[in-house]
């Protein structure tokens, strides 16, 4: 779970340079010593790590509710469904699903507190900038998210979250120092194949939910039942 983690942040840092990608190039650090660009992109990312860690040991500690509840296996498959239709179904009825209109209000404080953090030129600011962006609405951290919620513990949701954030570190830091190198057809082709990595984990997750008893891919859940042992009941 962990190396998926990492490699949906790795492979989905190229989809998210629309959004991540502008405030990575904008960050206050241009005119300074090599050293102190480094650290102060360096500090800006820990804050986007953290809050994407901070988050998913949330997410992970309402995925070990359910799971309390016994509901891990609806949780899982459940998840896994949502996030296949996610990348089927077309963006603009995606889009119609707008947030309502305490989340615009509180998106629209945290873009304000960004932009008065732009002007100071330290690197507590950089972290603040960083903690901030990890709160932005991004469709592939809600996939991240997903994953954290299906560990089913605090724990390993916000390591599962740290490791996605370390994904997207180097496409993060590369954009910062060589964003104009990145070329057009070159992101083009690694978007393309971001659908079928997010597809992927989305039947992961279903199958994981499933208990086959198929290690790695489905084992079976504590307190579950695999489903030979459900069709013997059955007869």
């Amino acid at each position: 779970m962990i190396v998926t983690a990492f490699a949906i942040g790795l492979l989905g840092s190229f989809h998210c340079l629309g959004m991540c990608g502008p405030i990575a190039l904008a960050l206050p650090v241009r005119d300074q010593a090599s050293l102190r660009r480094w650290l102060g992109r360096l500090a800006y990312n820990l804050g986007r790590i953290t809050t994407y860690a901070f988050l998913g040991g949330l997410f992970g500690l309402l995925g070990q509710s359910l799971a309390m509840a016994g509901l891990q296996q609806t949780l899982s498959i459940t998840l896994g469904i949502l996030i296949v239709l996610g990348v089927v179904l077309p963006t603009t009825l995606l889009l119609r699903v707008s947030p309502n209109h305490y989340i615009a209000r509180m998106i629209g404080r945290v873009k304000k507190s960004m932009q008065q953090l732009f002007a100071v030129r330290t690197y507590p600011a950089m972290f603040g900038l960083g903690t901030l962006n990890g709160l932005l609405p991004c469709g592939l951290v809600y996939v991240g998210l997903a994953g954290a919620t299906a560990t089913g513990f605090a724990t390993e949701g916000a390591t599962y979250m740290a490791a996605f954030g370390l994904g997207t570190l180097p496409m993060m830091l590369g954009v910062s120092f060589l964003g104009q190198w990145i070329s057009v057809p070159m992101r083009n082709k690694v978007r393309k194949a971001v659908p079928i990595l997010v597809s992927t984990v989305g039947v992961l997750f279903i199958l994981r939910g499933l208990s086959l008893d198929i290690p790695y891919v489905s084992p079976v859940l504590a307190g579950e039942m695999t489903v030979s042992e459900v069709i013997t009941i059955c007869r």
